[in-house]
């Protein structure tokens, strides 16, 4: 479900700027696994994959690698690499202060 709404969200960005055109658009969904990839000739860019693990008996969690990239107001593109599993959102980026 996360997925989706990840995938509209860029689409929808996209229409709010007509000048802004979508260069690569491919997705799988698996019932137990996902990979998407978007980009737009902006220079933002969106690829994710993501599978089911299995934390005990009873729970699963949603695993998703990704990055993404965008060119900001400063004329710098900004790229972040990040998980999210059953420990949260973990971002890594270069203009992200580290821990």
């Amino acid at each position: 479900m996360k997925f989706v709404i990840v995938l509209v969200t860029l689409f929808a960005i996209g229409l709010a700027r007509p000048d802004v055109q979508t260069v690569r658009n491919d997705a799988e969904v698996l019932p137990e696994s996902f990979h998407f990839g978007v980009e737009t000739n902006d220079g933002t860019r969106h690829d994710a994959e993501g599978h089911l693990k299995v934390v005990d008996k009873e729970n699963a969690a949603l695993v998703v690698k990704g990055s993404y990239q965008f060119v900001a107001k400063d004329g710098l593109t900004y790229t972040v690499e990040y998980t999210a599993d059953e420990n949260g959102y973990q971002a890594q980026g270069a203009h992200l202060p580290h821990t």
